[in-house]
């Protein structure tokens, strides 16, 4: 097993992110690599928290990556979230992505959680998808 594709794929699935036109015509740039600090837009798309194990076999190293996109709306109903966090899903469920290091197999839609947060006054879907990597 190798981490070493791991900032490669993040690198890869943040592009790929903020070159979506679709989720662009709904958020905007507000697309971070980490939840932003301060004030923060109104409907927003972080990158977030990530799982590796290993997932090499007879013909070489590999990792599995189960990460998550989280979807920030302040708006008082989900269906802003739930818009916004289609197009997240749209443009990454089978996307080709290209890797500065590594190659992906597959990335696929695992699952998603929305929810209330901070108090109520934030909906946030937090979408977890799993891709297969190989590494050089």
């Amino acid at each position: 097993m190798s981490y070493g594709v791991a900032s490669a794929l993040q690198a890869a699935v943040y592009q790929h992110l903020q070159a979506d036109a679709a989720l662009a015509a709904l958020v905007g740039d507000a697309i971070f690599d980490a939840a932003p600090a301060g004030e923060v837009p109104a409907l927003y798309v972080a990158l977030g928290p990530e799982d590796v194990r290993a997932a090499g076999d007879a013909t070489g190293a590999g990792a599995r990556h189960d990460f998550t996109v989280s979807v920030v709306s302040g708006a008082a109903g989900f269906h802003a979230a739930k818009a916004a966090a289609a197009a997240v899903s749209d443009a990454l469920v089978d996307a080709g992505l290209t890797l500065a290091r590594g190659r992906l197999v597959r990335l696929g839609f695992l699952k998603a959680r929305a929810r209330r947060a901070e108090n109520g006054t934030q909906r946030q879907i937090d979408l977890r998808f799993r891709a297969r990597v190989e590494a050089d």
